[in-house]
């Protein structure tokens, strides 16, 4: 694991909330075209909906295509096996009963060169975070 750990890119992942479980798939194929550009690598891409009574089920990739609308099978079988039922649990703490989500783990290799570069000279990551658009438009329109 050594030589692997200091080549990897920075890890990220998102949660994409469906309100009311309505996906109209209009993203996928930009998701697709990163992947194919190698900017980033799938780790996992797991769908979770709400059900009512607020259990979470995790749904089928498979499930999820048919409508004519979205091809989702290019991502069946996209999964490391790092997400579990309590990620997808508190994936779901916030969403509404009906809603669905996207679970996405991706690895940025656009910045694996430089990471594996800074690792290499001794450098660590000691914080990381993301800062969510409406505040920097927020901020942009204060100044």
């Amino acid at each position: 694991m050594g030589d692997a750990v200091n080549e990897i890119g920075p890890i990220d992942y998102l949660v994409v909330e469906f309100p009311g479980n309505h996906m109209t798939g209009e993203g996928l194929p930009l998701l697709v075209d990163l992947v194919d550009r190698g900017i980033i690598r799938i780790m996992d891409l797991v769908f979770i909906k709400k059900e009512l009574d607020g259990s979470v089920v995790a749904v089928e990739i498979a499930d999820l295509t048919g409508d004519g609308k979205a091809d989702l099978a290019v991502f069946e079988g996209a999964s490391s096996g790092m997400l579990g039922q309590d990620d997808m649990e508190e994936a779901a703490a916030v969403l509404q009963p009906g809603d669905s989500a996207g679970i996405l783990v991706y690895e940025n290799l656009w910045a694996a060169p430089l990471a594996a570069a800074l690792r290499r000279g001794g450098a660590q990551l000691v914080a990381g975070g993301r800062i969510p658009a409406e505040a920097v438009l927020a901020a942009l329109d204060a100044a």
